[in-house]
């Protein structure tokens, strides 16, 4: 698709297959809400917001820029992705793989983050990325596009569900 037909696409609300969106996070204060404000505004551009699997994109990017920060040397950048599926990834400090903590229980803090991605994404892993590594979560399109409105989103005209 030419440069035009994409931009076209994306105001029309349609996701591009492979337009990218990127933020740069490594040492910024607020992390979590800068990279939550930044997947809304993409998933509004996108035509992907304001359905109940646009909250689960929401969290998804909360948790994974949350371990980044935590347990993994700091997050460095977040990256959106568009296709069939969106690509959320978060590019951090630290090589060792992520791995879901053993023995969480309900109701106490700490260590559901990963059970949350996994429960609310379609597909999850992580690869290495220079000194450390990429951890990816992908929501299929059709679940952004489709299904119930959620109220807390504006809808196209700009009015609450």
């Amino acid at each position: 698709m030419t440069g035009a037909a994409a931009e076209n696409a994306t105001r029309a609300g349609v996701p591009v297959a492979g337009q990218r969106r990127r933020l740069c996070l490594r040492s910024v204060r607020g992390a979590v809400g800068k990279g939550r404000d930044f997947t809304r505004r993409t998933l509004r551009d996108w035509g992907w917001d304001g359905h109940e699997s646009a909250e689960d994109a929401l969290l998804v990017v909360s948790e994974l820029v949350t371990n980044a920060a935590l347990h993994a040397g700091g997050c460095h950048e977040l990256v959106l992705t568009a296709g069939e599926a969106l690509r959320i990834d978060v590019l951090d400090g630290a090589p060792a793989p992520p791995r879901p903590r053993a023995g969480r229980r309900p109701g106490v803090p700490g260590g559901h983050g990963l059970h949350i991605v996994q429960r609310l994404s379609d597909r999850w892993g992580s690869y290495t990325h220079g000194a450390g590594k990429g951890v990816w979560a992908e929501i299929e399109g059709s679940r952004l596009s489709g299904g119930r409105r959620d109220p807390r989103w504006p809808a196209a005209d700009g009015h609450l569900g």
